[in-house]
């Protein structure tokens, strides 16, 4: 299996500021999605990627996913079931809304 490509907090920033194209989905519950996210992100919780990712994404996007922190798994495992269903080009954002906070990066509300 491939394995699955990172992108580091900083990376994602300057994709963001650079506005360039690609789906950006944080993996947790609604609820998390609400208090904040990452700018620019959609909401697909990991338990609904099967079922909503064609809705939302393109088998040819650059997608990165993103969860809470490193010791979450959701991320990883959205990536990896993103990377069965045939998407390409899958990067996980492993530091997550952890990190983002600790950078005191952008967020939206």
């Amino acid at each position: 299996m491939n394995e699955i490509k990172t992108i580091t907090a900083e990376q994602l920033l300057e994709k963001i500021n650079k506005k360039y194209n690609f789906k950006l989905v944080d993996v947790l519950l609604p609820s998390s999605y609400k208090k904040w996210h990452i700018p620019s992100s959609i909401n697909i919780q990991l338990d609904e990627i099967e079922k909503k990712a064609q809705k939302f994404l393109d088998l040819n996007d650059e997608i990165i996913v993103y969860c809470s922190s490193s010791e979450c798994q959701a991320s990883s495992k959205a990536a990896r079931k993103l990377k069965e269903l045939g998407y390409k080009d899958v990067k996980d954002y492993e530091g997550g809304k952890r990190e983002w906070d600790e950078k005191n990066f952008p967020k939206e509300y």
